[in-house]
C-alpha cells in the first residue's frame, strides 16, 4: 500500500471552494481504486494549510489513476473548482507507507 499526503497552502477566505474541491476529489479517488482518508482543514484562528492523505493498493495502481489526470471529464470539473475560485494557492504531494496498528 502506498498512501499519498498532500499539504496544501489554501486561501482561508475561499474555504467553501476548497471544501467542494475537496468533496470532489474524495469521491474520485474511491470511484476510481483508491481508499480516501480524508481532508484535514483549518479549526481554529487563521490558517491557510490543509491536508488529504489517500491510498492505493501499489504505486502501479496510484499511477493508473493518474492517467485519468487532465484527460477524464469528471477530474477535469474538479479541478476546474480550484482553478477557477483560486482557493488552493500551493500543494506538494509526498508518498508515504503506512505502519498500521497489528490486528490480532
Amino acid at each position: 500500500m502506498i498512501t499519498c499526503v498532500v499539504e496544501y497552502t489554501i486561501d482561508a477566505a475561499k474555504i467553501d471552494a476548497f471544501e467542494r474541491f475537496a468533496e470532489r476529489w474524495m469521491t474520485l479517488v474511491e470511484e476510481h481504486g483508491g481508499t480516501h482518508h480524508g481532508y484535514f482543514l483549518p479549526a481554529e484562528g487563521a490558517s491557510d494549510k490543509a491536508l488529504a492523505l489517500f491510498s492505493f493498493p501499489s504505486l502501479a495502481a496510484y499511477e493508473r489513476y493518474r492517467e485519468l489526470f487532465g484527460r477524464h471529464p469528471d477530474f477535469v470539473a474538479a479541478d476546474r473548482i480550484r482553478d477557477d475560485s483560486g482557493c488552493v494557492l500551493r500543494y506538494e504531494r509526498t508518498f508515504m507507507r503506512p505502519l498500521l496498528p497489528r490486528r490480532d
